[in-house]
């Protein structure tokens, strides 16, 4: 067998959204961590909520973990759409949990240390296997795709010790890449952002980064999208059209909202 052949061959995973696959060459690295970022009101938990939808219906087993929404508004949203959320519940395959801010702090059953423990006894074997959320609660639920709304949420947990954050956020994406699942965490930008997540550092840590745009165009709002980066992959470089329908977010992949609009890595 050659070195081509017993190389492990690398997956990829769609997101069943119409048009939003069709700017990828082959699709998302299967296990990577994507920002999902934008502005209120850009289409951003929809957009998360159909992919879960979607593979949810394929058997694959999906994890929406919020931290705003209750969820039986997260429900209502997916009903409106017609995704049918109880179906995909009592099927075992969605799980749909809301968690306080005050449970994201590293915990361990055994000793029973925080993330502040953490921060100043680094050396400690034990603590160093903390985890910066839990899913036990899901006995034998190893979910094939998580989103997180929203790491916005996250970081105002944090205010004032941004160090503590930026360590906290660093272990939460090893954390994903740990369990192997496709993962999507939602950020709170600008209706333009210039910046796509709370400190910047998040859209380095992440694989890939897409942004919803939400513009005033003279009396009406015009919605886009773009995939700013995805490692591992080639995708389109440009920003598209995107509405949100009666069914769901479609996205037009050949509707160049800024033609003459340089994207850059």
């Amino acid at each position: 067998m050659s070195k081509k052949q017993s190389k492990k061959e690398k997956k990829f995973v769609s997101t069943g959204i119409p048009g939003f696959d069709d700017l990828f060459k082959r699709g998302i690295p299967k296990g990577s961590a994507v920002l999902i970022a934008g502005g209120a009101g850009s289409g951003k938990t929809n957009f998360c909520l159909q992919l879960l939808a979607h593979h949810a219906a394929q058997g694959k087993k999906c994890y929406f973990m919020g931290f705003e929404e209750s969820e039986e508004r997260l429900l209502d949203h997916m009903e409106d759409f017609g995704w049918d959320p109880e179906t995909l519940i009592e099927s075992g395959n969605l799980k749909i949990k809301r968690f306080l801010t005050s449970e994201i702090y590293y915990y361990n059953k055994k000793s029973g240390n925080t993330i502040e423990a953490m921060m100043t006894k680094e050396a400690d074997p034990l603590l160093m296997e903390l985890e910066p959320l839990t899913i036990a609660d899901n006995a034998g639920f190893k979910p094939d795709f998580i989103v997180l709304d929203s790491l916005t949420s996250v970081s105002s947990t944090f205010k004032g010790k941004e160090q503590s954050y930026r360590f906290y956020v660093e272990r939460l994406f090893r954390y994903f890449e740990k369990i192997g699942s496709t993962t999507f965490l939602i950020t709170e930008t600008e209706q333009t952002p210039k910046k796509y997540s709370p400190t910047g550092v998040e859209e380095f840590l992440a694989d890939g980064v897409v942004i919803f745009y939400n513009f005033r165009k003279e009396n009406i709002r015009e919605s886009a999208i773009e995939v700013l980066k995805m490692r591992g992959e080639q995708h389109k470089r440009k920003i598209v059209g995107m509405k949100i329908t009666d069914t769901g977010i479609k996205v037009y992949p050949d509707q160049d909202v800024f033609g003459a609009m340089e994207i850059y890595d």
